[in-house]
């Protein structure tokens, strides 16, 4: 299905003009993946300036508009799961999230979405996180912070997957001409660390507690299907311990770095060196690397050190 027709069918459904409910068939590399041979380049920014090293980083990488074109509709996908302010490390950093939609807005989207599908509730961790005011300061009207609505996850069909087969993800982000992915590096109970790979989970309907059996495996097959064009890493400030939630000011340490790259896989890779441990001690991590979604070995990745 390419994405014209996809989104007829979304359309279709959504208005009640189809009767059944469509499970929609989505391209192994739609959304956006750079192909296997190219090799996966990676940019690292250090300053104390959020702003700066967002875009430093980005462009390193041939700048924004290398993803965003005039008239696109942006998902910007944060972490914004938990009732925390931003010094504890629980959500990405509004700052991060702020200069991601300037930029995005500064190369003419039409329309810059930025949600997620909180675990507490959600108008608290909006509000705690700071992101919705970041988004809301800008006084653009194409910069939105919409809560997430159940009605809106569609029913998609996983090709080729091995632990899930099907899952209802959020139309929002299947429909948008660019999806950025934005998650904060912290440290998880059940998959030792989460990074980009698992921010994945905020789009996901359902009972996501159903998603924990084989979930290294279960979130390579659902990277399978949403292909951010960009990921940027936030471990300006990062958890190392009793995550996802974090909660203690001793749990965070502050790095002030931005990862910033086309392969999700590589952007994790290097983000979980920061821990003091491996790409290879990361189940999804390596879920991912044998599903084809990126590079793990660092050796093979270009790294920019900004």
């Amino acid at each position: 299905m390419n994405r014209r027709q996809f989104l007829k069918q979304v359309a279709a459904w959504s208005s009640g003009a189809a009767m059944a409910i469509p499970v929609f068939h989505i391209a192994r590399r739609a959304l956006g993946a750079q192909p296997a041979t190219q090799q996966s380049v990676l940019a690292v920014a250090r300053a104390k300036d959020y702003s700066a090293i967002v875009a430093s980083a980005i462009g390193q990488l041939g700048g924004i508009r290398q993803f965003v074109t005039s008239g696109s509709k942006v998902v910007v996908k944060p972490n914004i799961g938990w009732d925390r302010a931003p010094e504890y490390a629980a959500n990405t950093h509004p700052q991060v999230v702020q200069a991601i939609v300037k930029l995005c807005l500064e190369a003419g989207a039409a329309r810059v979405s930025v949600f997620d599908r909180s675990c507490n509730d959600p108008r608290r961790c909006y509000a705690s996180s700071g992101i919705r005011a970041a988004v809301e300061s800008l006084d653009d009207p194409r910069a939105v912070c919409p809560y997430v609505e159940d009605r809106n996850f569609v029913p998609v069909t996983i090709k080729n997957g091995k632990a899930v087969s099907e899952w209802h993800l959020y139309r929002d982000a299947l429909e948008a001409d660019c999806y950025i992915n934005v998650p904060i590096a912290k440290h998880h109970s059940l998959t030792r660390l989460t990074l980009g790979l698992k921010n994945i989970m905020g789009i996901c309907g359902g009972s996501r507690g159903k998603l924990h059996s084989q979930i290294a495996q279960k979130l390579a097959d659902l990277n399978s299907v949403v292909r951010p064009k960009l990921t940027v890493v936030d471990a300006t400030r990062i958890l190392v311990r009793h995550g996802p939630q974090g909660g203690n000011l001793d749990d965070v340490e502050v790095r002030d770095t931005i990862i910033a790259s086309t392969d999700p896989v590589a952007a994790d890779a290097y983000a979980t060196t920061l821990f003091g441990l491996k790409p290879e001690q990361i189940e999804t991590t390596v879920a991912a690397y044998r599903a084809g979604l990126g590079e793990m070995d660092l050796s093979k990745v270009r790294i920019i050190q900004v």
